[in-house]
């Protein structure tokens, strides 16, 4: 029996077994659907479909460079034990270096491209190693930034990898500093280069908050406007990487600090395995309890 595309749509719906696998499945049992699902279970691939509900916010960073090119990538698990299996490393260091070599537009484009080196998607590479390591595995988001020659990435990964950063320094090669303002971003994590980058909507929305906060205080109103202004100062300071002093001598702010050694902070990212995420809690002893009592 003919294996159409659809068939094998519909088996990998069922199994969340990569196309390729659901592919040979339908063609190793004359495209019965039922046999197929038994052909994969068999095989332990369609392990990863019961995986597919699971909540992976555990997991890790990476990064890899090349050349002018680097990549920070993150990798979720469901749990920690699991990310600190030596084959999960593996998986996030493969992932990234693949990214690097594709440059991929986006999550969903990454995992159709064929993995570096072999004949399986991105997504059944991820979906063998669900299989065999026994939890799910996800691909959650990357980044990829160039440089100039006369540029520096820095890169440091905070705690193994739980906090990940990649960062730009025009105009000087030093990685050493570079790694200083990764670190930097790691710890105090800034949400923008400079006050430039904070949208006009943002700003005045503060600007708003601190008025109306000045006045509560019962601060007079021809002084409130100085207070705001000196509000703002601080607000940029929060949030903006240039305006905040320096981990390593906060007496100076990161900005003039770059700028001593001749350089300027082009970019960064930062990454923490799980932010946003909704993590599951559970209790074990609950849990033991519950299955007592059926």
């Amino acid at each position: 029996m003919a294996v159409t595309a659809q068939m094998v749509k519909e088996l990998r719906e069922k199994t969340g077994a990569g196309m390729m696998d659901c592919k040979k499945a339908l063609t190793e049992n004359d495209g019965d659907m039922d046999k197929a699902i038994d052909w994969l279970r068999e095989k332990g691939i369609s392990k990863a479909a019961k995986k597919a509900d699971r909540i992976a916010a555990e997991g890790l960073t990476h990064i890899e460079t090349k050349g002018n090119e680097a990549v920070i990538v993150e990798v979720n698990s469901e749990t920690d034990f699991v990310a600190k299996n030596d084959s999960f490393k593996q998986l996030i260091v493969d992932i990234a270096k693949h990214l690097l070599d594709t440059k991929p537009a986006s999550v969903e484009d990454a995992l159709k491209k064929e993995m570096t080196g072999q004949t399986i998607s991105v997504e059944e590479y991820i979906n063998n190693a669900i299989a065999k390591i026994g939890e799910k595995i996800s691909l959650r988001r990357f980044a990829i930034l160039e440089k100039e020659d006369q540029d520096a990435f820095g890169a440091y990964l905070h705690m193994g990898g739980r906090i990940g950063v990649l960062s730009v320094i025009g105009g000087t090669t030093d990685e050493e500093l570079a790694k200083d303002i990764s670190m930097h971003v790691a710890a105090v994590n800034p949400r923008y280069i400079n006050r430039e980058q904070v949208s006009e909507e943002e700003v005045a929305r503060e600007k708003e908050v601190l008025t109306q906060q000045a006045l509560n205080e019962g601060k007079p109103e021809n002084i409130v406007e100085k207070m705001v202004a000196g509000r703002i100062n601080k607000f940029f300071e929060e949030i903006c990487l240039v305006d905040q002093g320096f981990v390593k001598d906060p007496d100076q702010k990161v900005g003039k600090f770059v700028e001593s050694k001749g350089g300027t902070v082009k970019g960064f990212v930062r990454y923490e395995v799980g932010e946003g995420m909704e993590k599951r809690e559970e209790n074990f002893a609950d849990e033991v309890m519950s299955q007592v009592k059926k």
